[in-house]
Order: structure tokens, then C-alpha cells, then sequence
């Protein structure tokens, strides 16, 4: 981490970027152009240099950017529930009785390689700065239909279809600490509450934080332990509660669905513009849906692009605009190679 400089960061975000190309689901140009689209969406704002407003067309709300949870709950929420509002409403309901909680012998032969690969791919992705839960949870959800026997069954209920994006979540979800305590960057959005949570009280992540509050760190990975033990006990007992949810139609549940992210969306901001922002995104990730274009590398080059640009302008502000300090430094270069190999 002590390493780390902006040329290295910058390397690291490109190699994050170019790897969300390579694994999306789809034609290669297209999660190009949404990865540059998402590029273009991290530049509304002030610029972090000269303090200038850039892209807000006079509109205030816009002076902090566009709102990465309006965003992402329009491309991706309204517009599944848009796309399926389109399907036939036929539906069969679960009526049988759960007789076996933990999975078979034969479940458990299906869904190892798929645990293994989710479980690395959540890590890999967990780690790289913006990567977050979502897109290892997508991600590993199209690794794995490429890569498995069953890919043909996806969607209508194959187990390795449920065990490769659950363990990538998890997986994910506790590798984006290693970024937030050692880097002091963090991957997803929850990592930057943490960060403002741990300063408020007086402790700034870093590379020193194992070594000054060792009590901090290890109750973090104790509490990892216990949460997912926690998890179990809880999510168990309730399983009955989340198959009744099962039997709600859909005319009830669509509306409830737009309800709650509506207060969601509010509630992070009390800014009624952000509601407006989630319905636009929603009518963008419509015609994304059509043109068959994933918004996974969009989010990701949103959330990337201003710390791209900011580290991208300081390491050519140290160098006097002499880009090869990109090239010159061991750290830098590898990334930079390993984004070029992808």
C-alpha cells in the first residue's frame, strides 16, 4: 500500500475497467461503449482541479454529480420491472412443503466448481476499487453461464446459477475491506460510509491501521465470522416468510417495488431531484434492455471515472505531462500489462 501512487491507481482503475469489458455478457463493443458511456457520467460535476462547473447545464442539484443510487436503481430495478411487465403474467405458485433445507449430495457435486469460481471471481473484483457486490454478483452470474454445462438452464432454476452469484457477493462484499483499511479507498458505497463513520471517530484507513489499532482490525474479521454465522440463524427459521412472498401478484408487488425505492432514493439524499434522476435512468436502461447492452460496465465507469481522472491528472502534474511515469514504475506497468493480456 505505501507503494501506491496516482500512476499506480490509475493503472489499477484501468485494469478494473478493461476487466468489466472482458466479462460482460455480450458483444465486446457494446460493454466498451457503456464502460465509456459510465466515463462520460463521472465528469458531471465541479472538477476536482480548477473548481469549475463541468456538464450541470446550469443545474445545482448536478454540482456533485449524477447520483450513483438513483442511477443504478433506475437502469437496473425499473427497468427489470418494465421488462417484465412485457413477459405473460402466467405464473406458478410454490405450494409444496420445504422438506430439505441444506442441499443434497447431487446439489452439492453441481455447485462446487460454481462456488469455487464465484468465490474467486467476488475476491478479484472485491479487491479492484468500484467493483462492489452488484457488479460481482452480474459478473459471476455471466462467468458461470458461459462456463457451465448447464448454461442452457439458467433463468428457469439451475442451482449453479444461484451458488456462483451468491458466493461472488459474499465473497466480494468482504474482500472490499482490503482496499478501505489498507488503501483508504473504498470499493462500493458502503465502504465509503465506513470510512466516514471511522473518521468521525477520530481514525483515518490506511496502511498503518493494523499495526496502531490492531484491537480495530481484528474485531472486523471477528465480526465477519459472526455476521455470517448470524446470517444463518436468521435467514433459516424465515424461509417460509420469503416463499409467501412468492405468492403476492404482480400488480401489487411492481407498484410496492417502485414505492420503496422511491423512499430509498429519497432517504439517502431528501432530494426529491434524485426520484426524477431514478425514473430517467429507468427509461435509459429501457432502451440499454432493447439494444441488449449490459448497465454493469455503465456503473462501474461512473463510479471509477472521477477517481481515474483525479489520479490520471496528478501523476501527469508530477511528471509535467510526461506520461511515462506510467510505464516507468514496476506496480504501474504490471497492471497495465495485465489489462492489455485481458
Amino acid at each position: 500500500a505505501l507503494k501506491f501512487g496516482p500512476a499506480e491507481y490509475a493503472s489499477l482503475i484501468v485494469f478494473g475497467l478493461v476487466g468489466a469489458t472482458v466479462l460482460a455478457h455480450g458483444s465486446l463493443l457494446k460493454a466498451i461503449t457503456m464502460v465509456f458511456l459510465g466515463l462520460l457520467i463521472g465528469t458531471v460535476g465541479v472538477d476536482t482541479n480548477s473548481g469549475v462547473f463541468r456538464f450541470t447545464f446550469g443545474i445545482m442539484e448536478l454540482a456533485d454529480g449524477i447520483g450513483f443510487i438513483g442511477l443504478t436503481m433506475g437502469v437496473f430495478g425499473i427497468t427489470e420491472i418494465i421488462s417484465n411487465l412485457e413477459l405473460a403474467s402466467s405464473r406458478q405458485l410454490f405450494t409444496r412443503k420445504i422438506e430439505h433445507l441444506m442441499p443434497t449430495a447431487e446439489d452439492f457435486r453441481r455447485i462446487w466448481k460454481p462456488i469455487l469460481r464465484g468465490t474467486l471471481f467476488g475476491i478479484s473484483l472485491g479487491v479492484l476499487p468500484g467493483g462492489g457486490t452488484i457488479l460481482s454478483s452480474f459478473g459471476a452470474y455471466a462467468l458461470e453461464k458461459k462456463l457451465s454445462a448447464r448454461g442452457s438452464e439458467f433463468g428457469t432454476g439451475a442451482i449453479e446459477g444461484v451458488a456462483a452469484p451468491e458466493s461472488a457477493n459474499n465473497a466480494s462484499a468482504q474482500a472490499s475491506f482490503i482496499p478501505m483499511l489498507t488503501l483508504g479507498i473504498p470499493s462500493t458505497v458502503v465502504m465509503a460510509l465506513m470510512i466516514g463513520a471511522l473518521m468521525i471517530q477520530g481514525i483515518a484507513p490506511g496502511p498503518q491501521i493494523m499495526v496502531q489499532m490492531p484491537d480495530l482490525f481484528w474485531g472486523l474479521i471477528a465480526s465477519m465470522w459472526i455476521g455470517n454465522a448470524m446470517l444463518v440463524v436468521l435467514n433459516l427459521p424465515l424461509i417460509g416468510i420469503w416463499v409467501r412472498l412468492l405468492t403476492v401478484p404482480y400488480r401489487l408487488l411492481y407498484p410496492s417495488i417502485l414505492a420503496f425505492m422511491g423512499i430509498g432514493v429519497y432517504g439517502t439524499s431528501n432530494s426529491p431531484f434524485d426520484v426524477l434522476l431514478m425514473a430517467c435512468s429507468g427509461a435509459l436502461g429501457i432502451v440499454f434492455a432493447k439494444l441488449e447492452c449490459e448497465p454493469a460496465p455503465l456503473i462501474l465507469g461512473m463510479v471509477l471515472g472521477p477517481m481515474l481522472e483525479e489520479n490520471l491528472r496528478r501523476a501527469l502534474m508530477i511528471t509535467h505531462g510526461n506520461p511515462i511515469i506510467f510505464v516507468s514504475r514496476p506496480i504501474s506497468v504490471a497492471f497495465l500489462i495485465a489489462a492489455l493480456a485481458l
